[in-house]
Formats: C-alpha cells, sequence, structure tokens
C-alpha cells in the first residue's frame, strides 16, 4: 500500500465546470479536473503522492488518513436558541424526537 492510498479520493461529474472534477478532502484544498474520469483519478492520486513528498520534504506532520477513518455515529452540533427551539417545536409536531428529526432531516439533505 503506498502512502496515499490511506487518503480519500473523490471524483465526479460537476455541471458547473462541465467537466470531472477530483479531490481530496482533508489532504488538498484544491482538485483535478478533466473530460476522462479515468484520468482524473490517476491525475489525483499522482497529486496526492507529490502532496505527500512536499509535507515530508518540509517536515510537516501529515493530515490524518481519511480513506479507513471509523466514524462512532455521534456527532455535536451547535445552533443558536431560537433554531434549537423551532427544531423541538417541529419535532413534537410530528411526534418525534428531536434526534429522530433532526436525522430525517440531515439524510433528506446528504
Amino acid at each position: 500500500m503506498k502512502p496515499g492510498d490511506e487518503y480519500l479520493k473523490i471524483v465526479q461529474w460537476s455541471d458547473e465546470d462541465s467537466c470531472y472534477v477530483g479531490t481530496c478532502p482533508g489532504l488538498l484544498r484544491g482538485g483535478v479536473h478533466g473530460d476522462n474520469e479515468t484520468d482524473v483519478y490517476r491525475e489525483l492520486c499522482d497529486v496526492v503522492a507529490e502532496t505527500l513528498e512536499v509535507y515530508k520534504a518540509e517536515g510537516k506532520s501529515l493530515p490524518q488518513p481519511t480513506a479507513s477513518r471509523s466514524y462512532s455515529g455521534r456527532f455535536v452540533l451547535r445552533v443558536d436558541k431560537e433554531l434549537h427551539q423551532r427544531l423541538a417545536i417541529r419535532a413534537l409536531q410530528q411526534g418525534e424526537s428531536l434526534n429522530s428529526y433532526c436525522q430525517k432531516i440531515l439524510k433528506k439533505a446528504a
């Protein structure tokens, strides 16, 4: 396994750019663009490898790997009091807990 394999790489079509865009969240701020999905992925892998080499050459700590990260299923979300109240009321109106109601909203948005 190469070091770059530890980082999540995403290639997806962008209607806005009219091309494929490859990104590596957590490691790269920008991305790679192109008309061929496979070529964009290959170029993205090269850019990730080059980025890791730059980190090492500059003596910087590597960001946490993202490809095999596990998630607990829990996270804290802070909102203002008014939003908290509105969400709690909506959840009550739906006959749901606030957690279930927010989870349903997040699933629709994702």
